[in-house]
């Protein structure tokens, strides 16, 4: 890896508060997608001044994305290879140092908001497709090579499969059709693996149905008619079986991940884990071999083309209003995800109708989008600001070459106000223009791009439609500047402090546990925080090290964990959460309380006390870390029931109030009471052993400690 990048990968880990803040990380194709311990720590200033970063997105439930464009899957890599993300093996997802933040995996998948399911739904949706990105993109450029030879009369149609190529070309067209007619296990894999149900037996399912000899059924089956279509159908044991083409289609494996995943908990819970690995898969395929063929699969396909049919009625009812509402409403559907579902209809379309008529008034909107950051571009080179320049610049390659929209609108539109509505103005006449044109249609499934203009007819009326979006938006952008006049001048401040030498924030070492001032992200790309105050900052933090290591006593030896209240001790197998059965916060002990007063189980310091007040961790004066998690999933009661009384950092003594909490009141919430002790740092000790199956008062050793 050459330097820069190793600076950036660096850079970015300290940016987001170091390897213990990491819970979880993981890249699309062009964003880096963390999980945090706390993303209130996370200066976007200080994210955007990094090399190679073209941006970031704060999200929801202390998730953050930072944009880089292509060169995503390096930096992944990089990040992961870094010395500070390994402990006693590679480091793919959580820290285990300081792990007793992090536990609050619970506290990520809850801060989505009251309508989570609809968050985890285009979740899915997006992470089923993401995988396969280029994959669809590198066949697209092939497919596009294809319509430029069709079209400047070197071969016939190639999209027809009647007509004949001749073998020479027909190898060609060979090259893209691995891709789109096997997508159903691509997508079948990813969707699996996202529900966290063994992928290559969601493969295995699927694959049946598009095997050679499935199809060959239909020699012995009789036409008859379903929803209007004439479909196939043969006897297998009495039941009918409606046979379908299930190349290319995407819904049904999406379908039947949804129901594998459920199946493959219910089956781990009831089957030993001894035999697990044989009779998960076999159950599986006994129970999801012919549920698929029989119901999920013509249930896929018949909703996808019934969704598809009233696109295709809007659109025959009134092209001109289509081409319109279409470029207009992509702006808003790709931030929420809710384009995946219509890019499954467009490959619906393409198989059952021969060519798309979605595609041509959505390059409208990619054009604009494409517009408006060539205008932020003008606008950065012009001003001589670095770093909005390398992000629009990588944008608009990753856009005008690929036809992806992401690095633009993560890195650029969604922080900046002023440009979406003028975005929109250049989506507007783009599809105006389309809709003059009667329409467009796409002979296959293309990313919108310069490259691909062959695939779409009529040509012209394709090309000046996606002239004018992006022309309109750009021009609109230069006038009127894509910041706030307060951003102008800010922007302006930063550049005169970086032509006058001041240090800029990304050539200091990131100071995590600072946070801005509460603009945000949303102003300053590359803006200079000053000096002095960094260095304020810097003393303020190491302040409260500086002191403690003045009163530093030698540790007596941590030999057993007290029960922070009373209750009965049962093993960590038998708590109602996963995270903790796996020991992957260490081992441990669950605890059915009897009494809500909750103690200290150890003397140390306090090094966690989220605002719930449902967790509690402690770290001995000897290195001991103690974990004391009160209830299952009780984050979500936001403190409700819960009186602390200690603050992060404070020290404590074993038996020292930590909390009182209302037990009947969790219980009234509907989350269960066990209440978790963890050593989070198990592996650092020489043993660690529950003391199980006993009734226990506050103090009570629950848990013997080896160093």
């Amino acid at each position: 890896m050459s330097p820069t990048e190793t600076s950036s990968a660096e850079q970015i880990v300290e940016a987001v508060g170091g390897p213990g803040n990491i819970v979880n990380l993981t890249h699309c194709a062009t964003r880096l997608r963390f999980e945090l311990n706390d993303a209130s720590v996370v200066d976007a200033n200080v994210v955007d001044t990094i090399p190679g970063v073209m941006g970031s997105v704060p999200q929801a439930g202390n998730r953050y994305q930072i944009i880089i464009g292509g060169a995503v899957q390096t930096y992944y890599e990089n990040i992961q290879a870094l010395p500070s993300m390994s402990g006693s093996g590679k480091r793919a997802a959580a820290s285990t140092e300081g792990l007793s933040d992090a536990e609050i995996k619970a506290q990520a998948r809850a801060a989505r908001g009251k309508y989570a399911w609809v968050d985890n739904f285009f979740e899915f949706l997006s992470d089923s497709f993401r995988p396969i990105l280029g994959a669809l993109l590198g066949a697209s450029l092939i497919i596009t090579f294809m319509s430029l030879m069709a079209t400047t009369g070197v071969i016939g149609n190639w999209s027809d499969p009647t007509v004949d190529l001749g073998p020479s070309w027909n190898a060609v067209n060979l090259m893209w059709q691995g891709v789109f007619t096997f997508l159903p296990l691509m997508v079948a894999y990813n969707a699996t693996k996202k529900l966290g149900a063994d992928p290559w037996v969601g493969f295995a399912i699927m694959a049946v149905l598009m095997l050679p000899g499935f199809g060959a059924l239909a020699d012995a089956a009789q036409d008859q008619v379903i929803f209007g279509q004439e479909v196939p159908v043969v006897s297998i044991f009495g039941l009918p079986l409606a046979l379908r083409d299930y190349g290319s289609q995407v819904f049904p494996p999406l379908l039947m991940a949804g129901v594998l995943g459920p199946l493959t908990k219910f089956l781990k819970r009831i089957i030993p884990e001894q035999v697990q690995l044989v009779f998960v898969p076999f159950i599986s395929f006994v129970i999801m071999i012919p549920l698929t063929a029989f119901l999920i699969g013509p249930i896929g396909i018949f909703a996808g083309a019934g969704l598809a049919g009233i696109l295709q009625s809007i659109n025959a009812f009134s092209p001109f209003i289509f081409a319109i509402v279409i470029p207009l409403a992509y702006p808003f559907m790709v931030p929420l995800g809710l384009h995946w579902p219509i890019n499954a209809i467009m490959l619906l379309n393409i198989q059952n109708l021969g060519y798309d008529f979605i595609q041509g008034p959505m390059g409208a909107w990619n054009f604009a989008c494409f517009g408006a950051t060539a205008g932020v571009l003008f606008i950065a080179m012009r001003d001589k600001e670095l770093q909005m320049r390398q992000t629009a610049t990588g944008a608009l390659a990753a856009g005008l070459l690929g036809g992806i929209s992401e690095p633009s609108l993560y890195g650029i539109h969604l922080r900046y106000k002023r440009i979406y509505p003028r975005m929109l103005v250049g989506c507007l006449l783009g599809g105006l223009v389309v809709g003059i044109g009667g329409g467009l249609q796409a002979s296959a499934f293309a990313f919108t791009s310069l490259l691909t203009i062959p695939v779409f007819t009529p040509t012209l009326v394709y090309v000046i439609a996606i002239a004018v979006a992006f022309f309109t938006a750009m021009i609109l952008v230069i006038i009127s500047d894509y910041r706030t006049p307060e951003q102008r001048e800010e922007s302006r401040l930063a550049r005169e402090q970086l032509e006058q030498g001041a240090p800029l924030a990304a050539d200091r070492p990131a100071t995590p546990g600072v946070v801005t001032d509460g603009t945000g992200g949303s102003a300053v790309v590359g803006g200079a925080i000053p000096a002095a105050s960094a260095a304020a900052a810097t003393a303020v933090m190491d302040a409260p090290a500086a002191a403690g290591e003045a009163d530093a006593v030698p540790a007596e030896p941590t030999d057993h964990i007290g029960a922070p209240m009373s209750g009965r001790v049962v093993s960590l197998d038998d708590v109602e959460d996963k995270v903790f059965q796996s020991r992957a916060l260490g081992e441990g002990v669950g605890i059915e309380p009897t009494s809500g007063h909750v103690v200290a189980p150890i003397s140390g310091k306090v090094i966690t006390v989220p605002k719930s007040g449902h967790a509690f961790g402690i770290k001995s004066d000897d290195g001991v870390e103690v974990l004391v998690h009160v209830g299952i999933d009780t984050v979500q009661m936001n403190g409700e029931g819960f009186d602390v009384h200690v603050a992060k950092g404070d020290r404590v003594a074993v038996g020292d109030p930590l909390v009182d909490v209302d037990l009947d009141a969790v219980r009234a919430a509907g989350y269960p009471t066990t209440t978790i002790v963890a050593v989070t740092n198990t592996k650092k000790l020489g043993a660690v052993s529950p003391l199980v199956g006993k009734d226990v008062g506050p103090g009570d050793p629950v848990i013997d400690i080896t160093h």
